[in-house]
């Protein structure tokens, strides 16, 4: 069985959480307490060097980049809804997962880390950071979702689950974009009950 090394309190981890719920893939998650510091301890960097999560274990295949491990469960269990066979459509998808990891990742943490989990020890300047970029990169995704319901079309895609699970991020500090496209379309995220399943139980 795959076993996921992860946080509930992870972006990166929520979004592979999202997909193996969706798709009904039976898989086995070890919680990794980041707040007790768990990432760095000898017994996970011999799991994952670049100590964070996730982590997927399937038999003798390892992964650690969330994005890749989406890619890797679609292409395993043939799950074409959620990363189009189509050229086009599956173009759309990796440009919106690049996106994702080069673009909003980075300005998530600015914003998240620094104003929620690093309390009064977070870097202020990295919280400027993160705001002002945010303020760019709020109407590249609304003007995306202006003329359909997703981010690659008509149909939700793991270029969805990648960005919705860094928009969820933004409401710890609320700093989620106040754009009716977007509202909208996280809303139909939000009804996804593998999205659902995702979620820190607070």
């Amino acid at each position: 069985m795959i076993r996921l090394y992860m946080s509930p309190y992870s972006q990166h981890s929520r979004r592979v959480v999202s997909l193996l719920e969706e798709a009904g893939i039976a898989y086995e998650p070890v919680i990794i307490d980041l707040g007790a510091d768990e990432h760095n301890s000898d017994a996970y960097l011999a799991i994952n060097p670049n100590h964070q999560v996730p982590t997927l274990i399937d038999g003798n295949v390892k992964i650690h980049e969330s994005n890749a491990i989406l890619r890797y469960l679609c292409l395993k269990h043939d799950l074409a809804d959620w990363y189009p066979q189509d050229l086009s459509k599956r173009a759309d998808v990796e440009q919106w997962l690049d996106w994702n990891q080069s673009r909003l990742s980075s300005t998530v943490v600015d914003i998240v880390l620094n104003t929620v989990f690093m309390g009064e020890h977070g870097d202020k300047e990295a919280i400027k950071r993160g705001t002002k970029k945010l303020q760019e990169l709020a109407p590249i995704l609304g003007n995306r979702l202006m003329d359909r319901d997703y981010l690659a079309g008509a149909t939700p895609t793991i270029a969805d689950l990648s960005v919705a699970s860094g928009i969820f991020q933004l409401g710890f500090a609320d700093a989620i974009p106040v754009d009716k496209r977007i509202g909208d379309w996280f809303a139909r995220m939000n009804a996804l009950s593998g999205f659902q399943a995702s979620l820190p139980k607070m």
